[in-house]
């Protein structure tokens, strides 16, 4: 059954991102990405939000499947830079500072890195002449 929540979670996530981007583009207009930074703070925000309210020292209980479908499902389909940001805080908290910092470097770079080479290949791919 949570594998349901989060899908249902993830559907709304992915459908507010597309709202709120297109939202703040033509508002704002594309010529720089407001609209996805928007969708990242505010992901971020609550992610950290749902996730210290329904914690174990939290002040409203919810299940594990409520809170899979707001933190997996909504928060992951919404921008899964919330998830990364939450990751980075707690490695923070632990005082796990390389990791955290690791966590941050490897992140931008490698992804960075992999968005290139995926439109490096596609480029690539775009080339080839026939079938």
């Amino acid at each position: 059954m949570t594998w349901l929540w989060v899908m249902l979670g993830s559907a709304l996530g992915g459908v507010t991102r597309y709202w709120l981007s297109g939202l703040a583009a033509h508002a704002i207009g594309e010529t720089f990405p407001v609209g996805t930074i928007l969708v990242n703070i505010t992901g971020c925000f609550i992610i950290g939000f749902f996730a210290v309210l329904t914690g174990p020292d939290g002040r409203v209980f919810v299940s594990s499947d409520a809170r899979q479908f707001v933190m997996t499902g909504i928060c992951g389909g919404y921008t899964t830079f919330s998830s990364f940001s939450l990751q980075t805080l707690n490695l923070a908290r632990d005082s796990e500072w390389l990791l955290a910092g690791a966590n941050v470097v490897m992140s931008v770079v490698l992804c960075l890195v992999a968005v290139w080479l995926g439109a490096v290949a596609a480029g690539a791919l775009n080339q080839l002449k026939g079938a």
